[in-house]
């Protein structure tokens, strides 16, 4: 799919530039898990330190791959780490054959590194319910390990992909005590993706020196404010993981420090508005603003609603200033709302207010932001102080078309 499908019009011009990461190696190679010609397999090794955060899908009908990784998070850190991902195949709703696949792999991968099994983490995307070929995967372990390059970090997103038209990847830097950290990630996600981390796979390293729990603590905190704030089509994923390694190369003590715990969530971000940008079908990206509700988490409640809704969705993708559906959205979310103390805006255009449409609002105004590949919309509840940002992307008839046809 990923080499059919035509690069999103919300796709950057180009792939980032990233920084090497002191302490990570990176390689891809093409194992034909599914797909034919291009690379589908990547690994990076981090050296010895490196300390591991993450989060993972909270489907009950997670992947052997993530049961792996959810068990293996906050070992001893004194020997390096691997990471293992494979494209194609999500190894998800393989009962035994998926555990003995992850095995497989492991072991492999720890033989072929020269690492503990307990600091190997694999990860797998695509379709579900078919038989993982790991036998593929372990017999490109070698060619793996002898490509392995600091600068390699633009294949491994290349090698993750899917559904994805193109490739993801962020990076930021920022000063602790007057020395340089550097940080760097990639990401895959264009579809199956909702909130409940994760919903995609996501690679971050840093050189900085983190201890792991508050790593973790870091990484938890702010993927509640990036990727659990995205949603392209309101289902989330068996399959899918995010990872934080901080191999310690650059000697620079950052845990709990303001100013890293910043330039990380500048990273998660970024790669999570990229995932909304390369939704299925995607031609408008969308934030959804909600102030005034009773409290935060009533405000992502809304905001969420709002996001998911087809027919919001449908009517954006229509350039349509359709506000009565986003009232809809609010009203069903569950969240506490007023219908006379709610106010919409369409970019800067007042629609309604005090329960009932703006007497000044002007609907050509309105369709014109609506014709923008960037809309955004804000809804005031009225009730409190509670806010929330969430981010999505229309719908199209390019969703139905990449889903129907995704297994042929």
């Amino acid at each position: 799919m990923a080499d059919t499908l035509p690069r999103s019009p919300l796709a950057p011009e180009r792939f980032q530039d990233l920084p090497v990461i002191d302490g990570v190696s990176f390689a891809a190679v093409a194992a034909g898990v599914r797909y034919a010609g291009r690379p589908d397999v990547m690994l990076a090794v981090c050296a010895p330190g490196t300390t591991i955060a993450g989060t993972f899908t909270k489907s009950a009908t997670r992947s052997a791959p993530v049961l792996d990784c959810q068990v293996k998070l906050g070992g001893p850190s004194d020997s390096g780490a691997a990471i293992l991902v494979n494209a194609g195949n999500s190894n998800a709703f393989t009962g035994r054959n998926g555990l003995a696949a992850v095995e497989a792999i492991v072991q492999a991968t720890a033989a072929a590194t020269d690492l503990p099994a307990a600091r190997v983490f694999t990860a797998s995307t695509g379709v579900i319910g078919e038989p993982l070929p790991f036998e593929r995967i372990t017999g490109k372990l070698a060619e793996l390990v002898d490509g392995l390059s600091p600068a390699d970090m633009a294949d491994a997103a290349q090698a993750i992909m899917t559904t994805d038209t193109y490739a993801k990847g962020a990076s930021s830097e920022c000063t602790v005590d007057g020395k340089t950290v550097r940080i760097a990630g990639v990401a895959k996600g264009s579809g199956m993706i909702a909130p409940d981390m994760a919903t995609m796979l996501v690679y971050i390293f840093t050189d900085a020196v983190v201890e792991q729990g508050a790593l973790q603590a870091m990484t938890s905190r702010l993927c509640d404010s990036t990727f659990n704030c995205i949603t392209v089509d309101s289902d989330t994923s068996t399959s899918d993981s995010l990872l934080v390694a901080a191999t310690g190369a650059s000697g620079v003590e950052a845990t709990d420090n303001a100013a890293f715990e910043e330039a990380l969530g500048s990273v998660m971000l970024d790669l999570a508005h990229q995932v909304v940008r390369d939704g299925e079908g995607a031609t408008k990206f969308v934030e959804i603003t909600v102030t005034g509700a009773v409290d935060a988490a009533s405000a992502k409640v809304h905001g969420l609603s709002i996001a998911n809704s087809p027919l919001v969705k449908t009517a954006i993708a229509g350039e349509d200033p359709n506000w009565g559906r986003v009232v809809m959205a609010v009203g069903k979310s569950g969240a506490p709302a007023d219908r006379d103390t709610l106010s919409i805006w369409f970019g800067d255009v007042l629609v309604a207010e005090n329960g009932w449409v703006s007497p000044t609002y002007d609907e050509a105004d309105a369709a014109a932001h609506m014709k923008n590949d960037h809309i955004r919309i804000r809804v005031d509840c009225g009730m409190g102080t509670g806010a929330a940002t969430v981010w999505t992307c229309d719908l199209t008839h390019g969703y139905i078309d990449i889903n129907a046809d995704y297994r042929s």
